[in-house]
């Protein structure tokens, strides 16, 4: 499914394109969007993913306004993902207006999926201000009513719209709730309220563990960390501060985030350029770069490595930037741990195994399961789709 030349748009457009097996996409539909692109040109992205985004909304609002609430859901989340994949090229500093108003159509499209798919709006309090998301409700028997809890953890560039498919759904249709949060330096967070990335994210995820924990459909001694990209850092970071985590999965396994600074060399390579100059600065606060590669020293797991208690899983895959890390962090564990490595062979290599998430959830969520003593089948067949 190469839509692209460039590696950093077939980068974009495959995040899309993986949304497919969700319900996120169409593939007609993308397709569809690429032919009206000009590679390079950044404005002819954003006009054809957002034409497309607005397309799909118009349906969306058609079903939505004479009841057909099911065709309307899938709609709005497809809308959602199209919206989202118009701004990636924008993302840095200054910040673009159509940038923040892709992300508000973003945000109406999916709130509204959530709406029908009856996902439940959360507001933590944090630092003054309050950090949205979602508790996604399992899929099952509601006899069973206190449930093992996944909590996404994303990092820069993925916010909860997109985790909704990446873990979000695998989760509830296998009897977990699942929190969906941005926190600083994500989505929301980022966009809105202008918070940057910071390294101590136990700090963030006090108050968001404490509601939690709260929570009468929860059971508070199943809560399980699932880190993506650079979220896998900070769910480390997580995992190590608060022993009563039950279990921490990373993709990919993480390590010190300043221990490999990038070469001049490195940048050649437009996914990286993207993830450095574009991305990583603009959600970590900097407008240099030398400043930026330098302050990522202060994001480090070699002194605290060893406070994670919890059963983890880690995870690397073939011709991924950054699974070269997973081992060193492996090996570096004291506690019960798992290494998985996902492979061409199987259709899971690259970034996020975005061409074969469904291999990577078999995987984790059946580690999971043996992890938490949670085995869904044992309430009867039919009880989850």
């Amino acid at each position: 499914m190469r839509l692209f030349e460039n590696p950093l748009l077939q980068l974009f457009a495959a995040r899309a394109l993986a949304m497919i097996p969700r319900g996120g996409a169409e593939y007609g539909e993308c397709q569809a969007a690429a032919a009206d692109i000009v590679e390079g040109d950044d404005a002819s992205w954003y006009r054809s993913w957002t034409t497309l985004g607005d397309t799909v909304a118009e349906w969306a609002a058609v079903s939505d306004d004479k009841g057909h609430y099911l065709s309307a859901s899938d709609a709005w989340l497809k809308a959602a993902t199209y919206y989202r994949t118009a701004y990636y090229p924008l993302y840095g500093t200054p910040v673009d207006p159509r940038l923040v108003l892709g992300f508000r159509r973003e945000e109406e499209s999916f709130r509204r999926f959530a709406e029908l798919r009856k996902l439940r709006e959360v507001e933590v309090p944090f630092d003054g201000v309050k950090l949205r998301g979602y508790l996604c409700p399992a899929q099952g028997p509601e006899e069973a009513e206190r449930r093992p809890v996944v909590v996404s953890v994303g990092g820069v560039g993925t916010n909860l719209h997109e985790r909704w498919g990446m873990h979000g759904l695998p989760a509830v249709r296998r009897g977990y709730h699942c929190l969906l949060l941005d926190g600083p330096g994500q989505g929301r967070g980022l966009i809105e309220l202008g918070l940057p990335m910071r390294p101590d994210w136990e700090y963030v995820m006090t108050p968001v563990l404490a509601d939690l924990r709260r929570r009468p459909e929860v059971d508070p001694d199943r809560i399980a960390l699932v880190g993506v990209g650079f979220g896998a850092f900070l769910a480390a970071r997580t995992a190590a501060a608060f022993p009563e985590v039950a279990a921490l999965v990373t993709d990919p396994g993480p390590w010190d985030l300043g221990a490999e600074p990038p070469d001049d060399d490195a940048f050649a390579d437009p996914v990286m350029r993207w993830l450095y100059q574009r991305a990583g600065m603009w959600a970590h606060g900097f407008h240099d770069l030398d400043a930026y590669v330098e302050d990522l020293a202060r994001y480090r797991l070699t002194e605290i490595v060893g406070d994670i208690g919890c059963p983890t899983f880690v995870t690397a895959a073939e011709a991924d930037l950054f699974s070269h890390r997973a081992a060193r962090f492996y090996q570096a564990l004291e506690c019960q741990k798992t290494f998985t490595v996902f492979t061409r062979a199987e259709g899971a290599a690259g970034p996020l195994e975005l061409w074969n998430r469904s291999r990577l959830d078999q995987r984790v969520y059946d580690w999971l399961d043996e992890t938490l003593h949670h085995y869904p089948g044992m309430l009867g067949p039919g009880a989850y789709c």
